[in-house]
Order: structure tokens, then sequence, then C-alpha cells
């Protein structure tokens, strides 16, 4: 794609500022929320070679390419960009009735200074613009075409937020998707359901889309998608008869919906997910088990064709006539009634179970994966679930593979690259990063790894606008301590990024167990030839 030509008497807008996200992403500052949907607009109309995702935030486009080759060039594009003015019309419009009954509603009429009244006037009398998406799947944050309501987020956040409340914080309004945590000013409530998996579209908006308020006085019910039940389905698969809470279906993710709130997800450990589909003879991506420190048995319906790669789970195979283990990363059969148990593994942490033919489970969005910070996908195992298995592909069984080397109590070295909030830090901030060993803590999880250590300094306390995330991210919150974003993080968030784990290396942040050790090594890029081969 090349620069807009400036016309004359055009108006043209340009990039504030380039920075590096690691090695595979690019974040354009922009000057006005305008630009940030013009030059959204424009990157979906007319994509960069090798580019992936674009992500509109705050003040920010981040733009993710599929090699670091392709983000070099992106980079030197994006810098000398024109982008023409935004233009409105032609959007999607949507009306969402609303009940103006919410519990902030006083106290946002005494912080605008107005009238209960008078709030509903200004929020039903402007139109608003999805500028991005984040925090949950289908939740969209709205500007408006003028600044009379913007209010503070609360002091303390609410632990729970009904589906359907319409909400203001800061200068923008959103709904709730679903039921969750949240920290705006709640004015109302409404029944369009901002996220539904059956839709063609499952997000209601989008960046860009133009959304009018209407004021209904009748009270609305809003009911959230429900799972569809589980029907047990005859035929060949796999008895669950006892599972851990974190035993979840993956495959390789959901890529491309980041703009409408929704991250790739998918297996933590993606190498040893491939190898174990590989094993069995399915294809690298298909659904498979991950497996959080054992826990797991299941029973055999039909024979079936098995194989364990990741972390080196203990495993026994019982039936009427006695028993037996099976190898890691070997095929093995598990015959019609034999039971197959998991136990801890000695090193890592996330085991993964594939079976000949794939779990047949239902995909949202073109997956499978169960992400526990979106909501969607399958829920996590429980005992008495049934998992079918699909046809057995044409493709032969594999040989045996070598395992990764898993390291038993020993510090864990993740390389990193750029981030693009580094100058939010003090100068040995990045030294300190780097020359200290961090402990993984036990409230890490899919979203994030949360480190424990000497906290890094910052240098600027304000608070700085969403932007767009990847999986990687080292986000700084006030209290110093570093979180690197897993499969699971939300597309935007609101701590500065002072580094970005190299992709080669997330494989092996997803077997480090609580308790384990960390140590990071920064390894800036200065040309297209320094960057490693990273996973796809």
């Amino acid at each position: 794609m090349k620069s807009t030509p400036e016309s004359p008497g055009s108006t043209v807008s340009r990039v504030a500022s380039v920075r590096s996200v690691g090695e595979r992403g690019v974040l354009a500052e922009l000057s006005a929320p305008e630009d940030v949907l013009a030059l959204t607009e424009m990157l979906n109309r007319t994509p960069f070679p090798g580019q992936r995702e674009v992500v509109p935030a705050a003040e920010t486009v981040l733009i993710t390419a599929e090699s670091p080759t392709a983000m070099l060039r992106i980079k030197a594009e994006v810098e000398k960009l024109a982008i023409p003015p935004y233009h409105q019309s032609g959007q999607k419009l949507v009306d969402i009735d609303t009940v103006y009954d919410g519990q902030d509603l006083r106290d946002v009429a005494d912080l605008a200074g107005i009238s209960v009244e008078a709030v509903v006037a200004a929020h039903t009398g402007q139109l608003w613009t999805v500028a991005f998406t984040g925090f949950v799947p289908g939740f969209g944050y709205m500007r408006g075409e003028n600044d009379s309501l913007t209010v503070p987020r609360r002091p303390s956040p609410r632990t729970s937020v009904d589906a359907g409340s319409v909400a203001l914080g800061g200068s923008y309004t959103g709904v709730y998707p679903r039921q969750s945590p949240g920290g705006w000013q709640i004015i109302g409530h409404t029944s369009c359901a901002m996220w539904d998996s059956d839709r063609a579209e499952p997000a209601l908006v989008s960046p860009g889309t133009s959304v009018r308020y209407r004021a209904v006085r009748d009270k609305v019910v809003v009911n959230e998608p429900t799972a569809r039940a589980d029907d047990n389905r005859a035929g060949a698969g796999l008895r669950v008869l006892r599972s851990l809470p974190l035993t979840l279906v993956q495959d390789l993710g959901r890529p491309g919906h980041a703009a409408i709130g929704v991250s790739r997800s998918g297996a933590l450990d993606q190498g040893s997910l491939r190898r174990a589909n590989r094993l069995v003879g399915n294809a690298e991506g298909a659904a498979a088990l991950e497996i959080v420190d054992g826990g797991l048995t299941v029973q055999a319906v039909g024979d079936q064709l098995l194989a364990i790669a990741g972390a080196p789970a203990g495993n026994r195979i019982t039936s009427e006539s006695g028993s037996r283990s099976a190898k890691v990363a070997t095929p093995f059969a598990l015959m019609d009634g034999e039971v197959l148990t998991l136990s801890a593994p000695s090193v890592g942490v996330r085991s993964y179970l594939a079976v000949r033919g794939a779990i047949d489970a239902e995909g949202v969005l073109g997956s499978c994966s169960t992400d526990t910070l979106a909501g969607l996908g399958p829920k996590p195992l429980a005992a008495g679930d049934f998992l079918a298995v699909g046809p057995p592909p044409a493709q032969a069984v594999g040989l045996p593979e070598t395992q990764p080397v898993f390291p038993e109590d020993e510090t864990v070295e993740l390389e990193l690259g750029p981030g693009p909030r580094m100058d939010w830090f003090s100068p040995g901030a990045l030294e300190s990063l780097v020359t200290q060993e961090w402990t993984v803590t036990n409230d890490s999880n899919r979203i994030g790894m949360r480190l424990s250590g000497v906290p890094l300094e910052r240098i600027r306390h304000d608070e700085l606008p969403s932007e767009g995330t990847i999986c990687g991210v080292i986000q700084v919150p006030p209290t110093g301590e570093p979180v690197v974003f897993l499969s699971d993080h939300p597309v935007t968030g609101g701590y500065p990024v002072i580094a970005v784990v190299a992709p080669k290396d997330l494989d092996k942040a997803a077997q480090i167990p609580a308790g384990g050790r960390v140590r990071f090594k920064y390894a800036p890029p200065t040309t297209e030839s320094s960057y490693q081969c990273a996973r796809s």
C-alpha cells in the first residue's frame, strides 16, 4: 500500500509517532480520535503486504504483521503515511433502546452539574461512534459528539455488573455484553444483545459503528446467551470420569478478531499441541485437550488412538486385564472401555492429549478454543462429560517425536524485544527487568503470567489511554511488578508496555509453574537480519 497523495485543498493527517511492539507489532500514535478511525478504515480497505490485524484504541492503532520482515516494512510505510479525513457517512447505525434507571444516574447528574433529565437528554441527543473495542467481546468504547457527559469512573469497581448495563466512563459510553466486573457509572439497561455467537456477525457494534440511544419506559430484561446443552451424543469418543477445573479444549485459536474484542486464545504451548496432533495423524491445529497439573481420567468409548505431548504427565491405562503405562510423545491405543489416568507432570505445567480424529467440539468464530477471559468456547471439562471424536483423518499416524527440554528447578530465560512505552520508565528500569530473577506468582493464568520481584520504577504516573496488545507484551501496573500477557489476554490495555517476549519463547513461558523463576534477556533488533525465526 502506498501513501495517500495529498491533493490540493485536501486535509490530511500524519501519524504522530510510530513505535515497535516486539518483532511483530507496530503502534501508530495519532493526534485525534477521528484519525484513529480514518487510519483503521484505510488499513482495512487497503492492507499492507504481510499485515495481519488492525486494532484501534483510544489514541493509537496497533498493526500486527506475519513476520519480523513484514513488520519493518509496515513500520517504514506508516511513518510516511498520509491519512485522509474520516467520513462517518455510510457506516452502520445501531439503535439501542434504553431504560434510564441505573444506580449511578443521580451521581452522574451531580458530577456533570445537570439534572437527571438532562443526563438522559444528553445521552440520547447525540450520535455516538464506536472508537474501539476491548474488555470483553462485544464491548464498544463509544465517543459522543460532545463532552457534556464526561465523568470519572467509580472510585471502587463493582465485582459484578449485569449484562445489558449502559454506562459512562471518562469520555466514553458503552454496554456491558455479559455479567462481569466493572468500574463505569451505570445509568441504565438495555435488552440489546451486544454479543451473540449465533449471529453471522457476533458483535453488534465494531469500530466505526454509529450508535443512537433511545429512551424507553418499559423495564427490559436481559438474558445472556446460554450455552448449548451437551447432547451427550452417542458414538465413539472419550467419557470424562474425573477432571480438574483447568482441563480445556484448545486448538490454535481464532486469530483475526481483535477489532471486535476477541483475542486469539488457543493452546498456550502451541508447539506441544501441534506435536500431539501430528503423532495421531491429525492436522496440527486440530482440537485437543490442554491439561494443567494432571488430574484427568477418561474412558474410551470405542477403540481410540491417543498421544500425550507437552509437560510429561504420569499416566496409567487400566482395564479388566491389568494396567500399563504409555510413552509420552508416542502414539498409543486406548481400547474400548479402558481408562486413562493422567497425574501431575514431573516438570512443566501443561500437557496436551490428542485423539485421532480430533475432539469434535462446537466452534465459535472458527475455533473450538476455550477463552477463559472472553467466556467463548466449550466449558472446562467436568466428570460426566462426553467428548465426541471426529472421523479418522487420511494422514497416517506419526512416528515418536523428541520432546523439548523442560527445565527442573532452573531459571527459565525468555528473550525480549522492544516495548512501545519504554520511555515511561526510569533509565534503570529495563536493566532491572533483565538483571534480576522474577518469581511466577500463584495468581498467574491463561490471561497473564504475574511476576514478583523488585518493582520497576516509572517516571510517568499519568493514565495511559487504552492501547492494543499482543500475546507476550509485558505490562507494568502501578505496583511496578510485570505481567506477561498470554493467549487469553485482553485485546486492549491501559498499563505501559516496557518490553515484549519473543514469539519463539512463548511456549517456554506457558510451561513455567507458579513459584518458578524467570530471567529476561533483552535483544533489540537492529536490522532485518537480526530477527530470529519465530513461530507463526
